[in-house]
């Protein structure tokens, strides 16, 4: 899928705590990983979907900016879907300041499809058009999500390629708010690693599914009420400056 780019303002950077800390020397609380234990626990991050430097905002300096890349495991209910997400979504963005305010540029998502136990059907994240990873008092930051609908097997009628949970005009928006605290894996390369989740997330059924829409809403639970889902993700993020 080819995302959209889209940019947006905030007071804090989603991983802004983290950051500070390291940029002005201070511990927060986990000890680096160094030589061989940081190479074989750290993930292998692909910087290849971070925005080009033309793509930054009118006015942004390259040397001030850097793209982050996330990897986000955990695990999703939503409807009758309790699935883990043992291969991480994969998500870049660039962030940096223009003219004293943070901005961001979304760059792009790839994530794996999830088995959806006890049916013939498979959940694959997409970027719902819309993020915010900057914090505040109140939120870890925010995502919108759809899910490509497709079958492992047996299904008697393969979904439209734009058969999904959630649309355009109704995607999973997540809020997510800490669960565990922010923590410095490396500092060369420099990794963090958090914990975040949303429980009050409303689930929108199928969209563009045409005459299989009502077969997968009952099959999915959907659309399921807010408070009756969760979201929940360990995250591991690498930054690289573009300079």
């Amino acid at each position: 899928m080819t995302p959209n780019r889209t940019t947006s303002n905030r007071a804090r950077r989603f991983t802004s705590v983290a950051v500070g800390v390291l940029i002005t020397g201070l511990a927060l609380g986990a000890a680096p990983v160094h030589g061989a234990d940081r190479t074989a626990t750290l993930p292998a991050f692909d910087f290849s979907a971070c925005p080009a430097v033309d793509e930054l905002p009118a006015g942004a300096d390259p040397g001030t900016w850097r793209c982050e890349v996330m990897h986000a495991t955990g695990r999703l209910r939503m409807g009758t879907v309790d699935e883990p997400l043992a291969e991480p979504m994969r998500i870049a963005f660039a962030e940096g300041r223009v003219d004293g305010e943070f901005r961001q540029v979304f760059g792009g998502m790839t994530a794996a499809p999830i088995r959806v136990g006890g049916t013939p059907l498979t959940l694959t994240p997409r970027y719902g058009g819309f993020s915010d990873f900057l914090s505040d008092e109140t939120r870890r930051g925010e995502f919108a999500l759809t899910f490509a609908i497709g079958r492992a097997h047996g299904l008697p009628a393969t979904p439209s390629p734009g058969c999904s949970v959630g649309g355009d005009k109704d995607a999973v928006h997540l809020v997510l708010k800490d669960t565990d605290p922010t923590r410095v894996i490396s500092q060369d390369p420099l990794v963090v690693a958090f914990g975040a989740r949303d429980a009050r997330f409303a689930a929108p059924g199928t969209s563009g599914c045409g005459p299989l829409g009502r077969v997968l809403d009952r099959a999915l639970g959907l659309p399921s009420a807010a408070g009756a889902n969760v979201f929940d993700m360990k995250v591991v993020v690498g930054i690289r400056p573009y300079a």
